[in-house]
């Protein structure tokens, strides 16, 4: 047992050793080709060195990674390839350091040299299969040309839980981004599998993992919630660890026999868990498509308009990245004539926010902003705006955000703007809106959040008070 220790022991220095020959090795690759040019020929002097010291490190390596290989269970096709290949490096760099040495040494030095270096890239390309899985090259490839823009290692949102698989659809996830990288089919760290529902159960070198029935005796449980500086914690503190409602939903599953086949609505749901299962399903709906910004493309503003805009300290921006929709923001001009509202008309198309507080404008300006109909958000906070106006603003179908905090209107001003059956929210704080008008607003716009503002927030007792000492009088 003691003697499989060392092994184990020195078999963990391979992931600090493998590093050192690839470097070292390109280096006097680098070096040899750059010194064919009479400009760089001094290097060539440094070249057997460097082929030395790279030979010695891939022999270390290959070692290591032998006992490593002995200590730990990786797919035996891949462990074999991965070892010859480091052999071959060893070999190839020994070879050209004799050449470099001795010129009459019978090999051509430019074989020797493209095959070392297609030797380095072969050998590292199998290090990082058995380590990371042997698509781990070629999956960031497969996402960004995959019209899924979630990950194959994500959790995807499941639409409906309760006639998901939940082994399938709920567990395996986890396993995969938490589990697999440890435990798959190249590399099974303590002779376990996980990323197949049978291996998973039978086990590892230890023993069953899971105890179906019983999930506080079921070892996968167990490593899972040991503190993070334990050895034997798993995932390893340096991997992505579950979520608190992850390891409860395994633990779900552990409970209910582990069944591989029932859907979620087949087996018991405690009360603590029906809400983490709720959350799996509502993570689809809770996703909000941006309703304030149109779904449909437009073509670019002129950018003659917004210049002129911007000459005149209005900013104008995107609403958002790869879009032409613009939003317009009076935050550094309070002053707006005739002329700032007949360039923002010019950009009726495209501007769809608008932000006008603290700004000079009355009801005759409301004249222009009806004129802007693909509006989704107005701030006309704090402007000089009065009943009289308002109602032109009908005309703005697509409002689903408008703020009068601190305006003169009141509610029988604001009930003229009913028919805007989009508008989500409206705030009304500082108006003329009293406390008997509210009723008729809300009766008015059923379906819109009203703030009307003027919150109490009542002091809790395990608020912070401090308690000055009362001062004397003499």
């Amino acid at each position: 047992m003691k003697f499989l220790s060392v092994i184990e022991f020195l078999g963990h220095f391979h992931p600090l050793l493998v590093h050192l020959p690839i470097g070292i090795l390109f280096v006097a690759l680098l070096l040899q080709w750059m010194s064919r040019k009479n400009k760089y020929a001094s290097l060539s002097a440094a070249v057997p060195l460097i082929l030395l010291v790279g030979c010695c490190a891939a022999f270390a390596s290959c070692i290591t990674g032998y006992l490593l290989s002995i200590s730990d269970e990786y797919d035996k096709s891949i462990v074999s390839w991965h070892m010859w290949m480091g052999i071959s490096v060893t070999l190839v760099s020994l070879m050209l350091y004799a050449k470099e040495k001795n010129p009459l040494f019978a090999i051509d030095k430019r074989i020797l040299s493209l095959g070392l270096l297609v030797l380095v890239m072969i050998t590292g390309h199998l290090g990082g299969s058995l380590t990371h899985g042997s698509d781990y090259l070629t999956k960031p490839l497969r996402q960004l040309f995959d019209k899924d823009s979630v990950t194959n290692t994500a959790i995807k949102p499941i639409a409906n839980v309760q006639e998901a698989v939940a082994y399938t659809d709920v567990i395996s996830p986890i396993l995969q981004t938490k589990c697999y990288s440890c435990h798959n089919v190249n590399k099974q760290k303590g002779g376990l599998r996980m990323d197949e529902i049978g291996l998973l159960m039978k086990g590892g070198k230890e023993g069953k993992v899971i105890t179906p029935g019983n999930a506080d005796e079921s070892e996968l449980i167990k490593r899972l919630l040991l503190p993070t500086d334990n050895e034997h914690h798993m995932p390893p503190k340096e991997k992505p660890q579950p979520t608190e409602s992850q390891i409860a939903l395994l633990h779900w599953w552990i409970n209910n026999n582990a069944d591989a086949q029932k859907k979620v609505k087949d087996l018991a749901q405690t009360d603590k868990i029906k809400p983490i299962l709720t959350v799996l399903q509502t993570s689809v709906a809770m996703q909000k498509v941006r309703t304030d910004i149109p779904i449909a493309t437009i073509g670019k503003a002129d950018e003659k308009i917004i210049d002129q805009l911007k000459a005149r300290n209005i900013m104008v921006l995107p609403v958002a990245q790869n879009t032409n929709y613009l939003m317009a923001n009076f935050v550094t001009d309070s002053i707006i004539n005739i002329d700032d509202l007949q360039l923002l008309v010019q950009l009726k198309p495209q501007l769809i926010w608008l932000k006008l507080h603290n700004t000079n404008i009355t009801d005759e300006a409301l004249t222009s902003i009806a004129r802007l109909t693909n509006l989704t958000k107005l701030d006309l906070s704090n402007t000089f705006i009065t009943d009289k106006g308002l109602p032109q603003l009908s005309s703005d179908s697509n409002l689903q955000y408008l703020n009068l905090v601190g305006t003169k209107i009141t509610g029988a001003g604001i009930t003229q703007l009913k028919g805007l059956n989009k508008l989500q929210t409206l705030y009304l704080y500082k108006t003329g809106v009293t406390a008997k008008d509210r009723l008729t607003v809300k009766e008015a716009f059923p379906k819109t959040v009203i703030d009307t503002g003027g919150y109490i927030v009542p002091l809790l007792i395990w608020d912070t008070t401090v308690i000055k000492e009362p001062v004397k009088k003499y």
